[in-house]
């Protein structure tokens, strides 16, 4: 049987602590190295890994990968091939509209998803994965394509680092526009609050698992857009249209969750539909623990701890 992800630590580390260092490249440092350092303090760190067949040893193979016990019993040399060897290829999509600058936590959701895009791009730069990166709002308005080289993750992180930009949301031109410039299948990751309504960018999706394309959605949002705890009653303006309302808490509140269970039920039936995997992530939420949640599905944290630990 395959050894399981670790298990991740009750406690990570404080969103507040970390999103106070201004170096986005230094946040993610402190991200992955943490997160290794309790990986191989658990007791998976070790564990061994599955390989699917043996092949005859070739000069210039690695020699940790010589299976000595076989070599012992026949005098033959062979290597073990193992699981998932060849490097992920993958893209960060990334909502970059007024509406990512809501936050009740002292950050916003857009200082959120750039610190975890940049954190996991650092993640898989270090297992020399080929990463890319698209910024969207109303359309795809930055856009490195996957690669690794030295420098290339500098400059993703340094396009993750301008200030946004945007305004509205138009998430389906931005993957319509992704999936003409993403060409090769690709792990894609979509980093938004998805809170436009989903006819706007539903058909788009589904070009892009059509295209064969490995896509997972990461919906952030901020605690208090899940239940409206948002203290009392003012006029609140809507970040992208501009338009301002009065708006009492208190007398909303149950009308905005009913509202708000009925689009997330719309998203979940969406994604179901096109076998998207959906993950729901606040900002007050530990960032390594995000990160875990992340690499966790279809075997992802399995198949990147195996490849650390070689």
């Amino acid at each position: 049987m395959p050894a399981e992800a670790p298990t991740p630590p009750a406690r990570g580390i404080d969103p507040r602590s970390l999103l106070a260092i201004r170096d986005l490249e230094l946040r993610a440092r402190v991200v992955v190295e943490g997160l290794w350092a309790g990986l191989h303090r658990s007791p998976y760190s070790g564990f061994s890994v599955e390989f699917t067949e043996y092949r005859q040893y070739s000069p210039g193979d690695d020699l940790r990968y010589l299976d000595w016990k076989v070599l012992a019993r026949t005098d033959r040399e062979f290597i073990k091939k193992y699981e998932d060897e060849t490097n992920l290829r993958c893209l960060f999509l990334v909502d970059v509209s007024r509406s990512m600058l809501f936050g009740s936590q002292g950050w916003t959701k857009a200082d959120y998803a750039r610190t975890l895009a940049a954190t996991f791009a650092f993640f898989l730069h270090q297992q020399r994965d080929v990463v890319g990166l698209g910024l969207f709002a109303d359309e795809l308005v930055d856009y490195i394509p996957p690669r690794w080289k030295p420098g290339h993750l500098r400059r993703l992180i340094a396009a993750l680092e301008r200030e946004p930009a945007g305004r509205d949301t138009r998430l389906g031109h931005a993957l319509e526009q992704a999936a003409l410039l993403c060409r090769k299948r690709s792990l894609i990751f979509i980093l938004s609050d998805f809170l436009s309504p989903v006819a706007e960018w539903e058909a788009e999706l589904g070009r892009l698992t059509a295209a064969r394309h490995d896509v997972r959605v990461v919906q952030m949002l901020d605690p208090a857009e899940q239940t409206l705890e948002a203290g009392s009653a003012a006029v609140w303006e809507d970040m992208e249209t501009g338009r301002r309302v009065y708006v009492d808490p208190v007398e909303a509140r149950a009308g905005y969750q009913e509202n708000f269970a009925a689009h997330q039920r719309e998203l979940n039936a969406a994604f179901d539909q096109r076998g998207v995997a959906h993950q729901v992530i606040t900002t007050d939420q530990p960032l390594d623990l995000a990160l875990l949640e992340l690499i966790q599905p279809r075997g992802a944290a399995r198949r990147l701890v195996r490849r650390r630990n070689q």
